[in-house]
């Protein structure tokens, strides 16, 4: 495990000998954090469809980026190695040229119903290799990493949340997904790659930016 020289920074460190709370943080890492996944991480981390990622550019400016898939669509390979797909974005390629750049990352998995949640931080790089993509229908490409640290952290200010349903834009089996709302906005359609060109008038035709404000509100995009 990490020591705390190690896991924490100089200003982290100044802020909890301001805080009196120094030797509370000294304790917290050898009570919790851990630079392997342990059982308690694995089986929790695989019972979830969805994630937190947050990355850094090479400007140093940080993004947070929802993830989400069918249960288990992250999977542990060994106790200091994760992956996870990347599936059809808007374009933007955020988090993942983040991830080209710095490669550092953070992974916060939560249980909104429970609740409880544990944090995974991380070195990542970006695969093309065929046989980690075809572990994810409709993937196109798999982020890889190596886990530097994880640990579970205090649930106490997390809302609890009722499931409602799970999202229809998750690949199936085949890799096959709903066409999203936003692919027939009629201003981006010029736009789109190629494969999505003209799919829109067989989808329901385009619509405007408002109609799709509005399904977007309504929850029905």
């Amino acid at each position: 495990m990490p020591t705390p020289e190690e896991f924490y920074t100089d200003s982290q460190r100044a802020l909890q000998e301001e805080g009196k709370q120094d030797k509370l943080a000294q304790v917290v890492v050898h009570a919790i954090v851990r630079d392997e996944l342990e059982e308690i991480h694995t089986d929790y981390i695989t019972s979830r469809d969805y994630f937190f990622l947050s990355s850094v550019s090479s400007k140093g400016e940080p993004t947070v980026s929802y993830k989400g898939g069918d249960v288990g669509f992250v999977k542990v390979l060994s106790n200091n190695r994760l992956i996870f797909p990347n599936y059809d974005g808007n374009g933007m390629w955020f988090s993942l040229g983040n991830i080209d750049e710095t490669a550092k990352v953070g992974m916060l998995f939560m249980d909104m119903v429970t609740p409880w949640r544990i944090r995974v931080q991380g070195t990542a790089k970006l695969s093309r290799d065929p046989e980690l993509v075809g572990q994810f229908p409709g993937a196109n490409m798999v982020i890889d990493v190596h886990v530097d640290s994880v640990f579970q952290n205090c649930a106490r200010y997390i809302h609890k949340h009722t499931r409602v349903e799970t999202s229809p834009y998750v690949p199936d089996a085949e890799g096959k997904a709903p066409f999203p709302a936003w692919k027939r906005i009629d201003p981006l359609q010029p736009f789109l790659h190629p494969d999505d060109q003209g799919r829109a008038e067989s989808e329901g035709g385009t619509i405007s930016e408002e109609e799709y404000l509005e399904k977007v509100i309504k929850g029905t995009s």
